[in-house]
């Protein structure tokens, strides 16, 4: 009996400790599967909740809420992951609250939401991700906030998205924004009417009505990309054997240096060199394949080189005549009828500005144009089909020479009235018609358009202490280069509405003296020779501004 007894005691004894245990354990499971309370500034009902004046989003709601709004609430940005606490949500609602930001992933985690409403709020600025994973999502509203701007693709992978209004912003129609116009032509998703608050093109008008090609976003601008250890007074590009150089007249060394494109290194490197006195101008001129070069020297007289393609050198073939060619300032290279020229500005006081002619074995004098006036320049253009010379000098304005077939010289033809003092002249076409860009040292340079019988004035630059304003042409793209001694070389770029030049850029090169252009591996380079610092090569690149 007592043993009986007490077993059975003992069994109830157990049972009670099984009971407290398996008691314990159910308190322990509701305190963790706990909702959460209403967070305070918010009221919340079985699927809803509301919250207003809150400093910051809460992150305790409970669980089953799938509708959540904040009014005139006081953060000052929607942050990443605010919302993930919150998966259930199917509608959010923001308005009259203070935030100007949008963060990246802002709305992640919330795999359900197809109603977001940001309205009525301060917002600036939006991330690129801030709607990231927002799949299920139908309408978005950001109407009447302070955007003026979205990034690109930002409604990128909403796929469902059936409804954006953008209302009530200042949205600028620029090219940052040309994603959006091209996105309404290919989305499903309707917008009300949004209207452009700027630029002045756009201005007033619906963005619903633009198409891509109303926006200009195409720009360009050359990028520092190699400098040379040299100074230079001139430079020249040319093709040879299918490959591109370029060379340098070095004053001080005495030679004219060659490069050519090391296309595995992807920069410029040495080819060759002429060794020469106070060099001014190495101008090049293939003829039947050959390849010479027409060495200009202050002193020592001038030259003509012809590559030796078995040696592999330039040899010296041939003296220009110091009598005719005393100082010479800058040389010209151009055919006419098959044949082949070159001319030679003079710029001293006896020496005289000559053509000379190649007759199969070498060069000879063809004309000597005028004398005693100190040319400074020579610019061979066809006007009106017709080969025409355009001298520059320091003591009378510049006089233009026309081609006389049946004498075969050049006859003087008129100058160019009221223009003193001009250095140099470069020309340029722009849809067929002509123009000039005129270089002063003091006073300013010009832009000159030909109207069929005279050059009349276009646009003035200022220009004090420049030694070169040259027209440069890649593609559809026309500049005008003017460069100081004084000032760093200012970019213009050709502006077809106005007919005129505006600004582009501004370089650092110290007193430039010349351009030139090398299209090569698809890549377009520009040279800048300097008569005080280092040469410098500057790549062309193609900007689209709507990335």
């Amino acid at each position: 009996m007592g043993y009986r007894g007490r077993a059975v005691r003992g069994s109830k004894g157990w049972m009670l400790l099984v009971c407290v245990v398996a008691a314990t354990l159910v308190l322990s499971d509701a305190r963790r599967v706990r909702q959460p309370r209403c967070p305070a500034g918010c009221t919340c009902t079985k699927d809803n909740a509301l919250c207003e004046n809150v400093r910051s989003v809460p992150h305790a709601f409970p669980s089953d809420v799938v509708s959540l709004s904040f009014v005139k609430s006081g953060f000052n940005e929607i942050t990443g992951g605010s919302f993930v606490h919150t998966p259930a949500l199917q509608l959010l609602l923001f308005t009259a609250n203070s935030f100007d930001l949008i963060d990246e992933d802002a709305f992640l985690g919330l795999p359900h939401l197809e109603y977001l409403f940001i309205e009525n709020n301060r917002i600036e600025s939006i991330s690129p991700f801030a709607f990231r994973g927002l799949k299920a999502l139908i309408h978005l509203s950001l109407a009447y906030n302070n955007l003026e701007t979205l990034p690109k693709d930002v409604f990128k992978g909403m796929d469902a998205l059936a409804k954006v209004d953008l209302r009530g912003n200042n949205l600028i129609c620029d090219c940052k924004l040309k994603w959006l116009v091209e996105w309404m032509h290919h989305t499903n998703a309707t917008l009300d009417q949004i209207y452009c608050s700027g630029p002045p093109i756009h201005q007033g008008k619906k963005i619903n009505d633009l198409m891509p090609h109303s926006f200009d976003c195409i720009t360009a601008e050359f990028a520092a990309y190699q400098s040379l250890k040299f100074e230079s007074i001139s430079v020249e590009a040319f093709t040879f054997g299918r490959e591109q150089y370029v060379v340098f007249a070095q004053p001080f060394a005495g030679t004219c240096s060659f490069l050519e494109w090391d296309h595995v290194e992807m920069t410029f490197r040495t080819y060759d060199t002429i060794e020469s006195t106070s060099t001014v101008v190495c101008k090049p001129m293939v003829i039947d394949n050959h390849l010479f070069i027409i060495v200009a020297q202050l002193f020592g007289g001038s030259h003509i080189y012809k590559r030796d393609i078995s040696a592999n050198k330039f040899i010296k073939i041939q003296d220009i005549d110091i009598l005719k060619i005393r100082k010479p300032n800058d040389i010209e290279t151009f055919m006419i009828d098959g044949e082949s020229f070159f001319v030679i500005a003079d710029s001293s006081k006896a020496g005289s500005t000559t053509v000379y002619k190649w007759n199969g074995n070498g060069f000879y004098s063809h004309q000597s144009l005028h004398p005693w006036f100190r040319d400074t320049d020579v610019e061979y253009l066809e006007i009106a089909n017709k080969p025409h010379l355009i001298l520059s000098s320091s003591s009378q304005r510049p006089v233009v020479y026309q081609w006389n077939r049946s004498q075969k010289q050049f006859d003087r033809r008129t100058d160019i009235p009221e223009m003193e003092d001009v250095f140099s002249i470069k020309h340029f076409r722009v849809k067929g018609d002509l123009f000039i860009c005129l270089t002063r040292f003091i006073g300013d340079s010009k832009v000159m358009r030909w109207d069929g019988a005279m050059f009349k004035e276009v646009q003035t630059f200022p220009s004090r202490g420049s030694m070169v304003f040259q027209p440069v042409s890649i593609g559809n793209w026309q500049y005008a280069i003017l460069g100081s001694d004084y000032s760093l070389t200012q970019v213009y770029q050709w502006d077809s509405k106005r007919g005129q030049f505006v600004p582009s850029q501004e370089m650092n090169i110290q007193a430039p003296r010349a351009f030139s252009l090398v299209s090569i591996d698809g890549r377009v380079f520009l040279f800048a020779s300097s008569f005080k610092g280092k040469t410098q090569i500057y790549e062309h690149l193609m900007i689209d501004l709507s990335n």
